[in-house]
């Protein structure tokens, strides 16, 4: 049996814990699809054409690993790829509260699709999108918490204004 799985998230921009979760999961599962999600409702520093570029750049050496996008509700676009599994990373206490919740949710909508909760490396337990960009805005060192192409272009980005 082939198994699939989705990770999905903003990846806003994508760090080395994201990237630390794709290559676990690519071990895991015979395909995992990466997949972006398109929130109107959040304010993005880069664009979902940015990010799927920026996923593809370090991805590209992974054979089994897609980068896709999608909206609505997550259960539907597994259903959708055949997805039997979603993969999350959770970091800290706070995350299992909030994963758990989706996770239960996403049982009741979809009890076909299985959660698998990660813990990413040590050295990136601490690190979100949303701190990094804080971080760097204020001047901090982000070096070695992104992949090379993030921060080109997060440096490209935020210097730019």
């Amino acid at each position: 049996m082939t198994v699939k799985a989705l990770y999905p998230g903003t990846f806003d921009p994508p760090t080395n814990g994201h990237v630390d979760l794709i290559h676990r999961g690519s071990k895991l599962f015979h395909h995992l699809t990466v997949a972006i999600l398109k929130n109107p409702a959040k304010d993005p520093l880069f664009s979902i054409e940015e990010r799927v570029e920026m996923l593809q750049e370090v991805t590209a050496d992974m054979e089994n690993v897609s980068v896709a996008t999608f909206d609505g509700l997550m259960v539907d676009f597994a259903r959708q790829l055949g997805a039997t599994a979603v993969l999350r990373g959770i970091r800290a206490i706070s995350d299992y509260e909030y994963e758990f919740q989706m996770a239960l949710m996403n049982r009741r909508l979809a009890p076909e699709i299985e959660t698998v909760f990660l813990q990413p490396a040590g050295r990136y337990s601490f690190l979100s999108s949303r701190m990094l960009k804080e971080v760097y805005s204020l001047g901090g060192d982000v070096t070695g918490l992104v992949p090379p192409n993030v921060f080109k272009r997060l440096r490209a980005r935020m210097n730019a204004g």
